[in-house]
């Protein structure tokens, strides 16, 4: 039998203060597991997660970001900063028009945290009010922190929760959001609507998005320094107790390097400029809801074949995924839909600097894929290189 929500007290503490945001801009419901977590290098890390150990039982090590990195982060926000502000935008105006002031807006750790926070700021620049904004964790495989939303819902019964994301990839995390809220209404009682707000949707797996463009968006390029100096989350049983929230790593030793806050006031300043195309955007798109089709999916799962890939995890669709795959993990090659995109010229860069194969492959949903080397070597079949 469903517990009812209301009645469901336990011992949940209080957050504790963590990250480097202020706490107007986001309260992250996260454990602080700082010393008793330790980092794992890459091949040992790729070794393990290809074995069958869990992506959130470990963590990547977090380096001092080389000029190389914050070169293509300052060059793309440049570029991109009145871009992304837009998609902030139309995703803001969609979530006013839908679910007005009765909204507590719900991030998703790391990469969904500075997009919530830009949300919040759009709509009390443009219209004046102030939402709560929570960062939790979710982990494929793992599910959402059922003890981040209790706690939520304990604060604002009477509120609805809008979830936050950077972009979608195949979809895993929409997928497992799905499932999340569906588990978690059959547990409590309390139906959770698992709409996830993206600036960028090339997967085509939401409705609610700023663009389905597959762009770099600024972010992606770097890792703790543009996240609150925090890690990805970790749900490790030795670490995370019944009543805990998922844990955390916090890298006040980069505090130096940090460019969470100067990330979103860059973007932020660029709202009052795209006010009136994101309200007229937003309307078309709320008059004429687009279709969820999946087809990013496809795409992955046609190149699982052609490349005779068993796990569909080591395909990572669009820029920002491939931009993480170049910056974090052991690439094995990178699949491009035209050479001449121009939102490829860091990943040919990052791709040519690593001395990675790339490949043109026509007709992709994305600009571009991020695959994983295999631990064993898959059979392989060569398209046309650039």
């Amino acid at each position: 039998m469903p517990v009812p929500l209301l009645a469901h007290k336990f011992a949940i503490s209080e957050p504790e203060p963590l990250g480097s945001y202020s706490t107007e801009d986001v309260v992250f419901l996260l454990k602080d597991i700082t010393a008793k977590m330790h980092e794992t290098d890459t091949e040992e890390r790729e070794r393990i997660i290809q074995s069958g150990g869990h992506y959130s039982e470990m963590l990547p090590i977090e380096y001092k970001p080389s000029q190389a990195y914050l070169d293509l982060f300052f060059a793309t926000l440049q570029a991109s900063a009145s871009k992304v502000a837009l998609a902030v935008g139309v995703v803001a105006e969609q979530i006013f028009a839908q679910h007005g002031k009765r909204t507590v807006l719900v991030s998703l750790a790391r990469a969904g945290t500075p997009i919530g926070i830009l949300v919040k700021r759009y709509l009390k620049q443009i219209y004046g009010f102030s939402l709560p904004h929570y960062s939790i964790s979710i982990i494929r495989d793992k599910g959402l922190d059922e003890n981040a939303i209790l706690y939520i819902l304990q604060k604002h019964p009477h509120a609805g929760i809008q979830f936050i994301d950077g972009w979608t990839g195949k979809g895993a995390i929409a997928q497992a959001l799905i499932k999340g809220c569906r588990s978690f209404s059959s547990k409590y009682g309390y139906p959770l609507d698992p709409d996830l707000a993206v600036l960028a949707d090339p997967g085509q797996c939401v409705v609610t998005y700023g663009t389905r463009e597959d762009f770099l968006i600024p972010s992606a390029c770097l890792n703790s320094t543009v996240s609150g100096l925090l890690s990805r989350t970790v749900c490790r049983s030795d670490l995370i107790g019944e009543a805990d929230f998922h844990g955390v790593k916090f890298y006040r030793e980069l505090a130096p390097d940090d460019l969470s806050q100067f990330f979103v006031d860059s973007i932020a300043d660029c709202f009052a400029e795209v006010k009136s195309s994101a309200q007229e955007l937003a309307a078309r798109q709320l008059a004429h809801p687009p279709q969820v089709t999946w087809q990013g999916l496809r795409d992955i799962q046609a190149i699982q074949r052609t490349f005779d890939i068993t796990d569909i995890n080591l395909v990572k669709p669009g820029v920002g995924e491939t931009t993480r795959v170049l910056l974090r993990r052991i690439p094995w090659r990178i699949l491009v839909d035209n050479a001449d995109n121009n939102n490829l010229k860091h990943i040919l860069l990052l791709a040519r600097d690593r001395g990675v194969h790339i490949e043109v492959y026509p007709g992709l949903t994305y600009s571009c894929c991020g695959v994983i080397k295999p631990v064993k070597r898959e059979k392989s079949c060569c398209l046309p290189a650039i």
